[in-house]
């Protein structure tokens, strides 16, 4: 019975020494610098969202795999994947670009909750993602603001 607790008391020590091995790093920086239109197919649209990171760690951050869900107003809009790789260098950035698809459902859910205000301007959205980095690597990111749509002009003749 003690040898038993002697292994799991050292097993638990090496996990706790191995945590220390891993380095501290501050969040990345994510912001949605654009948005362009793809060639979608069927009752499925997709776009191409570009995603300025920023590293403000001392150390480089390579990854292998991009990730993303995007919820306009609250709902599930788009998510996307892509299989590209890369470094982002200590206190640099690049601009990540990742195609999402949005399904016909998605569209309707949304053209209901958009018919419940009275203006497109100022729509909450929230951007999940990561960059895949291996099993300790992966970094996780959230970004949030408001999406400002152009509405319906009134115009006299």
């Amino acid at each position: 019975m003690r040898s038993v607790h002697a292994v799991i008391l050292s097993l638990l020590l090496l996990s706790l020494s191995a945590c220390a091995l891993f380095p501290n790093r501050d969040p990345l920086n994510i912001n949605v610098v654009g948005i362009q239109p793809l060639q979608s197919q069927d009752m499925e649209v997709r776009f191409a969202v570009k995603i300025r990171v920023q590293n403000p760690n001392d150390t480089t951050i390579d990854y292998n795999g991009v990730a993303l869900d995007l919820e306009v107003n609250g709902q599930p809009l788009a998510s996307g994947v892509s299989d590209q790789s890369g470094s982002i260098a200590r206190f640099s950035e690049t601009v990540l670009t990742v195609p999402v698809s949005v399904s016909a459902f998605s569209v309707l859910r949304q053209t209901f909750g958009l018919s419940q205000m009275q203006t497109l301007n100022n729509m909450p959205y929230v951007l999940h993602g990561k960059l895949a980095a291996g099993l300790f690597g992966t970094m996780r990111f959230v970004d949030s603001g408001k999406l400002s749509l152009p509405g319906p002009t009134t115009g006299s003749l």
